[in-house]
């Protein structure tokens, strides 16, 4: 009898850890620990791969849109408090853009043409990157601002803003550390507005020479920007830093 009792006792005790804490939590899937299949369709191209992730992440997303706009009609407010805060996690977890609009060919694009539809996108994605902060930002407003430039540089590719998009955007993936695909929108930034307002050569060159340590492709940059971007007083830190780290860098190729 007392082992019986202590037995009841056990399980009330592990009963209430489970509860403890969030209501909804001891309902949660377990997740899925087996290794995911490595079986690729024959034929299958990176292509095909991405669109078809790209079709179940947005089919994932529209399902639970679907269950909040349900839980929503039906009153049902804990089943809506638990697909609000999935969809909300899905919303603001990093997605990468496999296929990089940014890679693509589009070098020969240019910004010229005032879009009303570009600048909508444009002002939007730096109201979120105002939101984010200046200092500790806030990374998931981040990734939206950069959504937003994404979006501008691949519906509207002859707009005036793209250049503008483009350096934002490198600005965003360097603060994630994705820095091959930040140089390669400050370069796009370059190319599509030789004249942009931004310092792109300057940072462009930064990153291939304090963290990528390609010292011959920084120093060529280098040289660029000071020519360029170092005429405008703006820029005269970027200017002197650039004049600095040239003469360091030459001295190493020596």
């Amino acid at each position: 009898m007392a082992r019986k009792v202590c037995t009841l006792a056990l399980i009330v005790i592990l009963s209430a850890f489970v509860g403890c804490g969030d209501p909804g939590r001891s309902r949660l899937v377990a997740p899925d620990i087996r290794p995911p299949t490595s079986v690729i369709p024959p034929g299958s191209s990176e292509t095909d791969l991405v669109e078809e992730m790209t079709v179940n992440r947005q089919g994932y997303k529209s399902g639970l849109e679907r269950l909040v706009a349900y839980y929503t009609k039906t009153g049902n407010n804990e089943k809506l408090r638990w697909a609000q805060k999935e969809l909300t996690a899905l919303i603001t977890m990093p997605r990468y853009e496999y296929i990089q609009i940014i890679d693509t060919g589009e070098a020969g694009w240019k910004a010229t043409d005032p879009i009303p539809e570009a600048d909508d996108l444009y002002f939007d994605a730096l109201a979120y990157e105002k939101a984010a902060g200046p200092i500790l930002k806030n990374e998931n407003q981040l990734r939206l601002a950069l959504a937003k430039y994404n979006e501008l540089i691949k519906k509207y590719n002859s707009s005036d803003k793209i250049d503008d998009a483009a350096f934002k955007a490198g600005a965003i993936y360097e603060h994630f550390k994705d820095y091959d695909i930040a140089i390669t929108s400050f370069k796009r930034a370059i190319q599509w507005d030789p004249d942009t307002p931004y310092p792109a050569r300057f940072r462009a060159a930064r990153i291939l020479d304090q963290r990528l340590h390609r010292n011959s492709e920084a120093l060529q940059l280098y040289q660029q920007a000071v020519k360029t971007e170092g005429q405008y007083d703006k820029y005269r830190e970027w200017k002197e830093y650039a004049e600095k780290r040239i003469r360091e860098l030459q001295k190493i190729d020596e």
